[in-house]
């Protein structure tokens, strides 16, 4: 089946593992467009330092009346359990999700159809997908694909749309998963990946050799 037939969940965090998850955003891609999108604000768990909160504009005063983000876990098991998760050079989010929950509920395997995982993962990356695709961009940080593929006005309207007010900046959760989430449209929507699979997605997102070979894969087409 093509890609669009199954919802994918492109995920960003703000955070790390000392501080915690300081939020979230979630967009969700159903048949080819944007259909859905979550963010919240996080209780840290640790402590953010002054250079994080330069970055991402997140302080922990900032954030003692927000629920911690282990109040989300329906969520985010419901969405590993309807699709693939996705992400900007994905590990870095694996690795907060996991610290907080190392397996989501029995879900079904997207890259293995007809089977069932116990894994967050395998996640489908627009920070591995984009250096096969287009290796002369040299640079593939979020900001400068978004520039290079000529999406920046775009994702300035988007995210008028569901960015909450003062958030509609790189390094904001939902405005980092909108820019991947467009990122990975615009690849998707080229002629000759139209009717690329979500397993043929997951294991190019895969760079690990022995773990995309593990992945038994269907054809593209």
């Amino acid at each position: 089946m093509p890609w669009t037939d199954t919802p994918i969940h492109f995920i960003d965090f703000e955070g790390n593992t000392t501080s915690g998850i300081l939020e979230f955003g979630v967009v969700t891609i159903r048949g080819g467009e944007i259909t859905e999108t979550h963010t919240r604000l996080c209780r840290a768990t640790g402590r953010v330092s002054p250079e994080e909160t330069a970055v991402h504009g997140l302080a922990a005063e900032g954030l003692v009346a927000e629920a911690y983000f282990a109040a989300e876990w329906e969520r985010f098991a419901g969405l590993r359990a309807s699709g693939p998760l996705a992400a900007h050079f994905a590990p870095v989010e694996n690795s907060l999700l996991r610290k907080v929950w190392p397996y989501p509920r029995q879900v079904p395997d997207f890259a293995r159809p007809g089977k069932q995982a116990t894994e967050w993962g395998p996640w489908i990356d627009t920070g591995q997908l984009y250096p096969q695709f287009f290796p002369q961009f040299g640079s593939f940080r979020l900001g400068d694909l978004v520039a290079r593929s000529g999406l920046q006005v775009e994702l300035e309207a988007v995210t008028r749309r569901h960015c909450p007010a003062g958030r509609r900046r790189y390094h904001a959760a939902l405005y980092d998963a909108l820019a991947g989430a467009l990122l990975l449209l615009t690849l998707l929507r080229r002629p000759e990946l139209a009717n690329a699979t979500i397993p043929w997605l997951l294991q190019m997102s895969t760079q690990d050799g022995d773990k995309r070979d593990a992945l038994q894969q269907g054809n593209l087409f």
